[in-house]
C-alpha cells in the first residue's frame, strides 16, 4: 500500500491563492490537502506536523506595507506557540525532510524567513530580498522560463521549459553580495529562469524579464532542493486551457505548472 501524502496550504492576512494552490495539490495527487490560516497556526489550533509539504501561496500578505511578506515573516519569527516561535515548526517540518513551495507572496515570505537560498547562512537570516520591479509597475503577464537541469531542485526535475503566468509588483530579487549571488548560480540554485519566446537562455531584457532579477533569476531552492520558490505561479497553469494560446499552440502536458506538484507528491510518497 502506498504512502499517503498531506499538503498543508497556508492562508490568512492577504493570501488570496489558497484555493487554487489547493486544487492543484489534489490534481498532483496528494492525498490529503488542508487549508490553515496562520491564525489556527499561532493560536496552537493547528500544527505542521505530519504533513509532507507546506504550500506558502501568493497573494498580498498584510498588503505589503511593510514590503513584501515582511509583516508576515515577522509574525513567523516572533510568535510564539508553547514557548516555541511559531517559525521553529517550519524547522522541524524541514529538519524532517518535509518540503516547501512558495509562490509569488509565498516566495518573498521564504526569501525575508532566510529559507532561500541558505548559501552561507542558516534558516531566519536573510541572504537576499526582494523590491520593486525595473518597470516601476504592476506586471500581469505569461513569460517563458527555462529549466536548469543541473539544479538538485526536487520540484523541476524533469523540466526543460515552460510558460507561467506572473502577477507582481515586487519581483526583483536582490542578493545581499555579488559573493551569494555567484554561489547561487554555481552551485545551480536558481532551477528557473525567465527566457525569450524559443526559451533557450535566461534574459534580463524586459519584457520576457518582468522584475529585472540578475541573470534572469525566477526562483531559487536551498541546497536540499526541498526548499523552492518561484515568482511565476505554477498553480495558474494545471491545464493547457489556462494557456492564453491554448486554442492555436501544440501544448504538451509536461509544459504544465501541474509538474511541479506531482514531483513533489512523488518525492514525498517515495521518501517521506
Amino acid at each position: 500500500m502506498s504512502r499517503k501524502v498531506r499538503a498543508l496550504v497556508l492562508a490568512g492576512n492577504g493570501t488570496n491563492c489558497e484555493m487554487e494552490t489547493a486544487h492543484v495539490c489534489r490534481l498532483a495527487g496528494a492525498d490529503e490537502v488542508d487549508i490553515v490560516f496562520i491564525w489556527d497556526l499561532a493560536a496552537g489550533r493547528k500544527r505542521l506536523s505530519g504533513f509532507d509539504l507546506l504550500c506558502l501561496p501568493g497573494g498580498f500578505l498584510d498588503g505589503d506595507d511593510l514590503g513584501s511578506a515582511k509583516a508576515g515573516a515577522a509574525r513567523l519569527l516572533y510568535s510564539e506557540v508553547d514557548g516555541r516561535p511559531l517559525f521553529a515548526q517550519v524547522e522541524d517540518h524541514i529538519a524532517q525532510g518535509g518540503l516547501v513551495i512558495g509562490i509569488c507572496n509565498g516566495f518573498q515570505l521564504m526569501v525575508k524567513l532566510g529559507l532561500l537560498p541558505q548559501i552561507r547562512s542558516r534558516a531566519g537570516t536573510q541572504e537576499a530580498t526582494l523590491t520593486f520591479n525595473d518597470s516601476g509597475r504592476f506586471e500581469d503577464r505569461w513569460v517563458h522560463l527555462t529549466a536548469d537541469a543541473e539544479s538538485p531542485c526536487v520540484f523541476t526535475r524533469g523540466l526543460k521549459q515552460l510558460d507561467l503566468p506572473v502577477r507582481h509588483g515586487e519581483g526583483k530579487l536582490v542578493f545581499m553580495s555579488d559573493a551569494i549571488l555567484s554561489e547561487v548560480l554555481k552551485r545551480h540554485l536558481a532551477p528557473l529562469f525567465y527566457a525569450g519566446p524559443d526559451r533557450s537562455a535566461p534574459t534580463v531584457e524586459y519584457p520576457c524579464n518582468p522584475n529585472g532579477s540578475p541573470a534572469g533569476i525566477a526562483g531559487l531552492c536551498d541546497p536540499t532542493g526541498r526548499l523552492f520558490g518561484l515568482m511565476p505561479h505554477p498553480e495558474g497553469f494545471w491545464d493547457r486551457t489556462n494557456h492564453p494560446h491554448w486554442t492555436r499552440a501544440s501544448l504538451a502536458d509536461e509544459t504544465l505548472g501541474l509538474r511541479i506538484f506531482e514531483n513533489a507528491v512523488s518525492y514525498a510518497r517515495k521518501n517521506l
